[in-house]
């Protein structure tokens, strides 16, 4: 099997990552951050309008790529910086999720340009890492519908203009039948958003919907037949952040490595104990075998729902266990001041930590793992 880049993915790939070494630091990203929004409107215009945000849709759907590749270059590109742009809410879920769906009012080109962002609420209160549980109602209201519910932890909806909820129209709570999705305006009577950072500094809202109006017309695609677009986005999401944890553990090797270089104890560098080369050759190793399976995940992305979601769950229970040990070691290696802010090390370590609880955590992953390779 062939896993080198085809050259478009490249050209992608180093347009992104020349972009991101000239123009977006981390003092680059504390002013994104600092902004109203919690990121740079500019920047997310700008990598919209190099093609960036396309490249993470296929091209029936408006943009140029789409498949797990596409997406696992990207993000690791992405993690090398600790972008904290909108790009799983409105650059990959909501996109992804309105190609295939459909697409009311035309939002899909407005999101690959950058120049709207729209997040997804989906998750609940309840609903713990099962996308199944939806609680939030959807009830016939003359020519169209009345929502009711709670949304948790959506990414980036305290600063979406619009928002893609699932609701129930028939079934259960936790029935995989009876999901819709809607697109609703973030300002509409009825919507409540409570915007917060998370420990990373990027942003997430928990969501009140209390009889919100909506027309026909905002439904996308079938009544009751919206949670496999929900999972084929999740899906998308969790190959991201796996991808985004091997740019993050890369840098946060360089960078201890570096220090160790530079740090003196007993008149010579730390990093000639042997003991701490011992330590860092178990964080390159563990990078690597997080590596592996990403590339595995990634290439079986496109095929069954089965065994593409087997492999994201072994990938993604690895990727939390290295994603702790490159943390912690770090942490350790730095000593005190690797708990400072103003350490780079401490923005990274912090970001896996998010990533270890984003579309399942460990123990989540592995009992997944476990019921699909049955």
């Amino acid at each position: 099997m062939n896993f080198n880049h085809t050259e478009e993915r490249r050209m992608i790939g180093d347009a992104l990552g020349s972009w991101l070494r000239n123009e977006y630091d981390l003092d680059a990203r504390q002013r994104a951050m600092d902004e109203k929004a919690g990121f740079s409107h500019k920047a997310w215009r700008e990598l919209g309008e190099l093609g960036i945000i396309g490249a993470l849709v296929s091209d029936t759907h408006g943009g140029f790529g789409g498949q797990g590749y596409d997406i696992a270059l990207v993000f690791e590109e992405l993690g090398r910086a600790l972008s904290v742009e909108p790009w799983l809410a409105s650059g990959l879920m909501a996109s992804r999720i309105l190609g295939e769906c459909g697409d009311p009012g035309g939002l899909l080109s407005d999101v690959l340009s950058g120049e709207t962002v729209v997040a997804l609420a989906h998750g609940e209160p309840g609903s713990g890492y099962d996308p199944r549980w939806v609680e939030t109602t959807a009830t016939a209201d003359g020519a169209g519908f009345r929502l009711n519910g709670s949304k948790a932890v959506a990414l980036n909806a305290d600063t979406a203009t619009r928002l893609i909820v699932s609701a129930r129209t028939s079934g259960a709570v936790d029935d995989a039948h009876g999901v819709t999705l809607f697109v609703v305006d973030a300002a509409s009577p009825g919507v409540k958003v409570r915007g917060y950072a998370t420990i990373d500094g990027l942003r997430a809202a928990e969501v009140e919907l209390t009889d919100v109006s909506v027309e026909a017309s905002a439904l996308i695609g079938e009544k009751d037949g919206g949670l496999g677009a929900v999972e084929n986005a999740l899906a998308a999401a969790t190959l991201a952040v796996c991808s985004e944890s091997i740019g993050i553990m890369e840098v946060a090797l360089e960078v201890t490595v570096e220090y160790l270089k530079t740090r003196e104890q007993f008149g010579k560098p730390i990093g000639s104990f042997q003991a701490l080369q011992h330590r860092m050759v178990d964080v390159a190793t563990a990078i690597e075998q997080s590596r592996s399976l990403v590339i595995k995940a990634a290439s079986v992305f496109e095929e069954e729902a089965s065994t593409r979601d087997a492999a994201l769950s072994a990938a993604k229970h690895y990727i939390g266990v290295a994603g702790r040990l490159v943390g912690e070691e770090a942490i350790q290696m730095h000593g005190g001041i690797g708990m400072a802010k103003a350490t780079p090390i401490n923005h990274y370590v912090k970001r896996l930590i998010m990533i270890d609880h984003l579309f399942g955590d460990t123990d989540y992953h592995l009992e997944r793992y476990a019921a699909l390779s049955r």
